[in-house]
């Protein structure tokens, strides 16, 4: 931890060259799908792909911002999350909440369901009725949890604090993101129509979306990882230990704003994303620790539930086969 506190503190200028690259790639990619409709639209789909990377690494900056990582000054980080909260469609101050919250208790047992993706023990998935294991089964679903799951996520649940009725600063966060997004969505509708502008935005959104929650989904659910109950829980210890280095190729690094050396950024949530790399190689030993290839992240899909007997996340058919065989 020491001496990764070296590379915390931002680069304004880097930071700002880094946001005006990024936003500006983006504006390009949609503008020339937009230009290109004539040529044929499936033909210009294809830009969707590099556009929702550009959408993702906007809400990388946004994720930094809310560490207080990317500018010096904290109204800085803020503001600047607020804007870009209108392109990736999540508010900024109701997200920065709920996420320090998964920061502050990331691999404790004891403290699951704000900010993170609803994992089950063993004993809780054993202690459910036959209805709640085909519900926790169907949330888990690779197709609900990384196509229909993000969709529900990003067009609607954030669009209302449900479950914050109290708290009128996620209320204010969720309607000042709302009534930013309806103004500027107003202005793109106007500008090329509202066909075009849906069959332009909603498949760069859709797409953004499920990487943004497969990214999630690896940086903590994949073997090897760590989560303890809260007298045997230690915050650095865990949130080393309980992320993984997603070791992605360039170009993907890229676009995820280096996201993927998650285990350093819990370690150091205040090192901007853009000196992460010099962060990992200030320790060999850091390159080794939960390494997961593209390939090896693959095999991340089918874990469910999480062993307390043996300290590891396990999937529904070992559940069946070792735990209850009688359950199937």
């Amino acid at each position: 931890m020491g001496r990764l506190a070296q590379y915390r503190g931002p680069n304004p200028v880097r930071s700002t060259t880094e946001i005006a690259i990024t936003l500006f790639g983006f504006l390009a990619i949609w503008l020339t799908i937009w230009l290109g409709l004539n040529a044929g639209y499936w033909q210009i789909l294809v830009l969707a792909l590099p556009g929702a990377g550009f959408l993702v690494r906007l809400f990388m900056i946004q994720h930094d911002c809310g560490h207080g990582s990317f500018f010096r000054r904290r109204r800085t980080n803020d503001w600047t999350g607020r804007f870009l909260s209108i392109l990736t469609l999540t508010p900024y101050d109701y997200w920065k909440r709920s996420h320090a919250a998964h920061h502050a208790g990331s691999g404790n047992l004891d403290r699951r369901g704000i900010g993170d993706i609803t994992t089950l023990t063993v004993d809780e998935y054993r202690g459910l009725s036959r209805f709640g294991r085909v519900g926790y089964r169907l949330y888990r679903n690779p197709i609900v949890l990384f196509v229909l799951g993000p969709a529900f996520l990003f067009l609607f649940q954030h669009r209302l604090p449900v479950g914050d009725f109290a708290n009128a600063r996620a209320w204010t966060s969720v309607m000042a993101t709302n009534v930013a997004m309806a103004t500027l969505v107003t202005a793109f509708v106007l500008l090329v129509g509202p066909q075009q502008f849906l069959i332009i935005h909603m498949p760069i959104v859709l797409i953004a979306a499920s990487a943004g929650v497969w990214l999630f989904y690896v940086q903590h659910q994949f073997e090897g990882t760590s989560w303890a109950r809260n007298e045997a829980w230690q915050v650095h210890e865990f949130a080393l230990n309980g992320s993984s280095y997603y070791a992605l190729p360039t170009i993907l690094r890229w676009f995820t704003a280096n996201i993927g050396m998650h285990h350093i950024h819990h370690l150091c949530a205040r090192i901007p994303f853009y000196k992460l790399p010099a962060a990992i190689e200030e320790d060999p030993a850091l390159k080794r620790m939960g390494k997961l290839t593209l390939r090896e992240s693959l095999h991340c899909v089918p874990l469910a539930l999480w062993d307390e007997q043996n300290g590891r996340l396990i999937s529904f058919a070992e559940f069946y086969c070792r735990h209850n065989p009688r359950s199937r």
